[in-house]
């Protein structure tokens, strides 16, 4: 199957949708968002940015004590000439790991795990990034991609969620062509993806490339059989994360 992307045409269209969301759900507010220095917290804050002008964007910079790479979070934030603040998060990631620890168990056999360590930062993040929003006359951005989606490569209720989502139906490579046409230094276009959880690559976690699956995603095509059994696996795992909450109906009219 053959596939093209007009990047040229679907960056107009996505401004256009960044305005339209705008309009309608809150005249006049900010765009507010996490800024990791990653392309795609980079490229939707640049969407933001071309959609309703600098002044209007507010970037959330959320180190977890010291973060080796917060110096493109800060590039990031100065080649726009957004309005940002920067709030270390590690006290609020420490105290509640701590408060589990000496909390009274009740009879409760609990020890944290590596996942729940791994997830609990991002999590916060979110809440700064609500926090700061609704002190900002703000909508949060959602910064996911269809790649990272379609295998679950994101946190429930952390980086999974937000007021809009301007990418969530575009492949990394898609918005990497978006990023370039927005013209956003390379270095951030092109960062190596890290988890920012256990210090890995994603490419590393994951198990195959981002250009093996978006092609995957958009043709069908793929060679590698054993990596397609772990796309398959992870996509049917993980697809909870992209539903609603689960209601219980009990046939009761509503008036």
């Amino acid at each position: 199957m053959e596939y093209r992307f007009d990047a040229e045409k679907t960056k107009h269209e996505l401004v256009t949708w960044i305005r339209q969301f705008f309009d309608e759900n809150g005249p006049g507010c900010n765009a507010v968002l996490g800024i990791s220095g990653g392309k795609d917290s980079s490229i939707a804050a640049a969407l933001c940015v071309e959609a309703l002008g600098r002044d209007r964007v507010i970037g959330v910079l959320m180190p977890n004590g010291e973060q080796a790479d917060i110096e493109m979070a800060r590039l990031l934030v100065n080649h726009l000439g957004i309005r940002s603040i920067e709030i270390n998060i590690k006290s609020a990631v420490d105290g509640v790991l701590n408060g589990i620890e000496s909390g009274e168990k009740n009879g409760l056999n609990l020890e944290i795990s590596k996942q729940t360590k791994e997830n609990l930062p991002p999590r916060i993040r979110m809440s700064t990034v609500y926090a700061i929003s609704q002190s900002m006359n703000g909508r949060v951005v959602n910064t996911c991609n269809l790649s990272e989606d379609w295998v679950g490569y994101s946190t429930r209720y952390g980086d999974s969620v937000g007021d809009f989502s301007p990418m969530s139906n575009l492949t990394v490579t898609e918005v990497k062509q978006i990023g370039r046409l927005l013209e956003l230094p390379d270095v951030l276009i092109d960062k190596v993806p890290i988890d920012g959880l256990c210090g890995k690559t994603d490419e590393d976690n994951l198990g195959f490339t981002y250009e093996m699956l978006d092609v995957y995603i958009r043709t069908g095509e793929i060679t590698d059989l054993e990596k397609k059994e772990i796309i398959d696996r992870k996509h049917v795992q993980n697809l909870f994360k992209l539903k609603l909450m689960p209601m219980f109906d009990p046939k009761i009219d509503t008036i």
